[in-house]
């Protein structure tokens, strides 16, 4: 449901204020999603250390070959292959289960990660549906769905790729540590000294690139709320020869976020080559020293004690230096993967922490019959309705039937603190009444719906509801008592049928054909390919403009509400087609309380009571002969000689 009037502060506020530093509360939230896995994240630790193990004692095998069988071989006059034969199949068997183990991890992580980011996306949606009308005016459609897609995507990489490759690079770190320990400590010591100098240059380099993860995240969310708006204008834009100034705009945002984009990216692209080379380097530092002292016959040092170093011994560690600075680089490629994983794990839970739309409410609409002349709740549908007040004081019950008397008093309002909207509105409908308000844009009518709604509660005032304040009522049992047809239009993939039952879940098709036939949509539905079972789709494009909005009013036919809004209901509907509904509408309407906006004076005419609103305030009021007598505001439209903006 879309409101024309926007709330306080602009679109797209993800952009604005400064941003915070990633918290540890993002991260532990995050790990919480992962926890209930922990059975299948042990199986999937199992075999990171399978593989790093199975890896490292390849490498040390390596070096085995080389001094148990290549060297003695050498100085033999006919070698006997078989046992380097044998060394050589038992390394391919490590490598061969290290392979397994990787394929078990993927496998499993794959799991893991749908089945996190199922959870996420549940939760996610399950609590917009909470959110107030207020945030929805605040925030775009496309920002809202960046939620979902750029930023859900991000947290799928963190636990599918980012988590296992970190833990893995850790374990595979320990394990290969362990091992060149047990090849050469004096070995094992240089390389510590040159991992810490490229871990230096790492969190040097990764820092800056992480910063402009965070922004790359908000101005993509950004670019998507634009492009998601011009989309939706795109004829008004084309109308209106709006295209240069729309490309204008969005090469502005288009820019922000290449920027953006290209710091994070630049610095990141950078950190992979930095990374290997320096590694090189360190690789060819080892295998000099690893030779000298070799050829000086320096004693080793290792886990086993003390000996000779060989060339096994060197061939082994350089090939564990090669394992050793794998993870490390990988860790180092993962943190710009982290930055930005958790700038949208922090933008999704900004959604998820946004306050839910406040209820207090505890006056409840159920199913009424009366018995002896007293109401009391039924659990069929009877087509009667009350009000049930629970009594916290002695626990007793009372019922009030629904009759469909509004009241306001003395109601001021302000979408923003400092631009107050409505000024004192009194004003009252009877049950079956007939209540119109005219007014020019922004005189604050649609707002006067919105307020009987609850879509925003009022700033000074009441409104009484069947003589209860609309606060003490639940807001769903309260909506659920109102029919609305607004000027825009809302309709949603699925059949006709479907979209006019969503006014009423258990209503049969009968009763949907009936409904549609009350607004005179039965004619046009009937001529659709499948009739009411055509499938409508992109909000149904396929129609015309009045075609859509009969439908919508035959949704709220088929609810059957005792008070009817209708905001500019028949504005999109052409002056033969109006007066066919015209009919069917004044059927709807009979018995109802019901409150209407129009420009056409000519749908206001038989109101029971027509208000003229100008600044949020009710200049006018009476029938529509007794306005005319006056001849104030209300004449002066009728007639012509004002006109509405």
């Amino acid at each position: 449901m879309s409101n024309r009037r926007m709330g306080p502060g602009p679109r797209g506020m993800a952009m604005g204020g400064p941003r915070q530093p990633i918290s540890r509360d993002t991260v532990k939230r995050l790990l919480g999603y992962v926890k209930p896995f922990w059975p299948r994240l042990l199986v999937v630790l199992a075999c990171i250390i399978l593989n790093a193990v199975a890896t490292a004692s390849a490498a040390t095998f390596l070096g085995r070959i080389i001094d148990d069988h290549i060297t003695p071989m050498l100085a033999q006059v006919n070698p006997d292959f078989s046992g380097l034969l044998r060394a050589i199949l038992w390394m391919a068997g490590l490598y061969v289960l290290a392979i397994g183990a990787t394929f078990a991890q993927a496998r499993i992580m794959a799991v893991i990660s749908q089945s996190v980011l199922r959870k996420v996306r549940d939760e996610m949606f399950e609590h917009m549906q909470t959110l107030p009308i207020r945030y929805f005016d605040t925030h775009t459609h496309g920002e809202v769905m960046s939620h979902y897609t750029n930023d859900a995507d991000t947290l799928r990489q963190l636990v599918s790729q980012v988590l296992p490759q970190t833990i893995s690079s850790i374990i595979t770190l320990a394990v290969v540590f362990i091992s060149m320990l047990n090849c050469s400590v004096w070995l094992t010591l240089l390389m510590v000294i040159g991992t810490a100098v490229m871990l230096k240059v790492t969190m040097k380099i990764g820092g800056g690139s992480a910063k402009y993860f965070t922004k790359q995240q908000a101005s993509l969310a950004s670019l998507n709320g634009y492009i998601e708006e011009m989309i939706n204008g795109q004829k008004v834009v084309k109308v209106f020869n709006h295209e240069p100034q729309a490309k204008e705009e969005f090469d502005r945002r288009n820019d922000e976020l290449c920027e953006n984009a290209t710091e994070a990216n630049k610095l990141s692209n950078i950190l992979g080559p930095v990374n290997n080379n320096m590694g090189h380097l360190l690789y060819v530092i080892l295998a000099i020293a690893g030779g000298a002292l070799a050829i000086g016959n320096v004693t080793n040092l290792s886990l086993h004690g003390t000996g000779a170093l060989t060339l096994g011994n060197i061939a082994a560690f350089l090939t564990l230096s090669r394992n050793f600075m794998m993870p490390i680089n990988q860790m180092a490629q993962q943190i710009s993967f982290i930055a930005m994983a958790i700038a949208g794990a922090e933008r999704i839970f900004k959604l998820m922490d946004e306050e839910p739309e406040a209820d207090a409410g505890y006056v409840k609409l159920v199913n009424a019959k009366e018995v002896n002349g007293e109401l009391t709740e039924a659990e069929e549908h009877t087509g009667m309705w009350a009000w049930k007040h629970p009594h916290s004081a002695d626990g007793t019950v009372t019922y009030t039937k629904l009759a469909g008397d509004v009241v306001m008093e003395h109601v001021d309002f302000a979408y923003d603190p400092e631009k107050p909207v409505l000024h004192d509105i009194s004003l009252y409908a009877k049950p079956g009444q007939k209540v119109a308000f005219v007014g020019a844009t922004g005189a604050g009518k649609t707002t006067i719906t919105n307020l009987i709604n609850r879509f925003y509660d009022i700033a000074d005032g009441k409104i009484r509801y069947d003589g209860i304040n609309i606060n003490k009522i639940c807001k769903s049992d309260l909506r659920k008592s109102l029919g609305v047809v607004l000027q825009d239009v809302n309709l949603f993939t699925g059949t006709v049928m479907d979209n006019i039952r969503y006014g009423k879940l258990d209503a049969t098709d009968e009763e949907c054909i009936a409904a549609a036939k009350l607004a005179n949509a039965d004619d046009f539905i009937t001529r659709l390919p499948e009739g009411y079972n055509t499938v409508l789709k992109g909000d149904g494009s396929g129609l015309s403009q009045g075609q859509r909005q009969l439908i919508s009013i035959a949704r709220a036919a088929v609810a059957d509400p005792p008070v009817m809004i209708l905001d500019e209901a028949t504005s999109s509907i052409d002056t033969r087609t109006e007066a066919l509904v015209a009919r069917g509408m004044d059927k709807l309407m009979e018995g109802r309380t019901v409150f209407v906006i129009a420009h056409r004076l000519s749908t206001v005419q038989n109101s029971d009571v027509i208000m003229v609103l100008d600044h949020g305030r009710i200049i006018e009021r009476g029938s529509h002969d007794q306005l005319i007598a006056e001849k104030g505001q209300y004449y002066q439209l009728y007639t012509g000689a004002f006109e509405l903006e």
